[in-house]
């Protein structure tokens, strides 16, 4: 950057278990007038020093608190799994206090919300369960398996952040979002069946597309470049759209 105010502020938010570590390459595969944001919920990463909040509505506060000051010019969120449901939470937070609205949000993996939250609570199987369902997913290393040190160390906190995702409840009668949103998934994700991606259509009153890709849960993890090409055509679109009403 040279001192200008960016084009875009694209704040991401990383899946359950996981950090922004995940991510550590897109920025520099994102538009240079991007200010690309990669963000850790309490607990891991940057942020290992700090308890972590199995709570949607906590989490979704703590980063509006520590956000507060750079909402501002155009930004946009974007979430995968776990980070769709906060980055969801989020925006719907801020249009409930009337604050400025991010001009597109990305949500990827993760399923519209249900009315009676989530039926599969994975959080509270065995060990041996619950490792074989992260399997199936894919994204978590084989080592952190195969190791009890590093199960030991990292069990903890991916039950914690599977307990924010299916203790999580809609607010009822919640009204659809004025903020384009781009809906994205793999493929081959068995755990993110298609109706429930395409049901987020219901959920704003700008819906840009559900765009399906190759892949599994992780469906970006090997070549993100299919993705970040979606992201940066809707984005487009969106600040084209911002403008022209402005």
């Amino acid at each position: 950057m040279d001192g200008t105010p960016p084009d875009l502020r694209l704040f991401v938010f990383h899946h359950a278990g996981g950090s922004h570590v995940s991510y550590r390459h897109w920025p520099a595969l994102l538009p240079g007038r991007w200010d690309v944001r990669l963000l850790d919920a309490p607990g891991r990463g940057r942020l290992g020093d700090l308890p972590q909040l199995d709570d949607a509505g906590r989490l979704a506060d703590f980063f509006l608190r520590r956000l507060e000051d750079d909402l501002k010019g155009p930004y946009a969120f974007f979430g995968h799994s776990m980070g769709a449901l906060v980055a969801y939470e989020m925006t719907v937070r801020l249009a409930a206090k009337g604050s400025r609205l991010p001009v597109w949000l990305g949500l990827s993996a993760r399923g519209a919300p249900l009315p009676q939250g989530e039926d599969r609570q994975h959080h509270h199987l065995p060990d041996a369960e619950l490792q074989t369902h992260l399997e199936l997913l894919g994204g978590t290393p084989d080592e952190v398996f195969d190791d009890p040190g590093l199960w030991a160390l990292y069990g903890p906190l991916i039950r914690g952040d599977l307990r924010l995702v299916e203790t999580w409840r809609p607010r009822p009668a919640t009204p659809a979002l004025p903020v384009a949103v781009s809906v994205f998934g793999g493929r081959e994700d068995r755990s993110v069946p298609p109706e429930r991606l395409a049901s987020w259509e219901r959920h704003t009153g700008r819906f840009l597309g559900l765009r399906v890709l190759d892949g599994d849960h992780f469906y970006f993890q090997d070549d993100p470049g299919p993705l970040l090409g979606w992201i940066r055509r809707d984005v487009a679109t969106a600040l084209a759209s911002a403008a022209a009403v402005s």
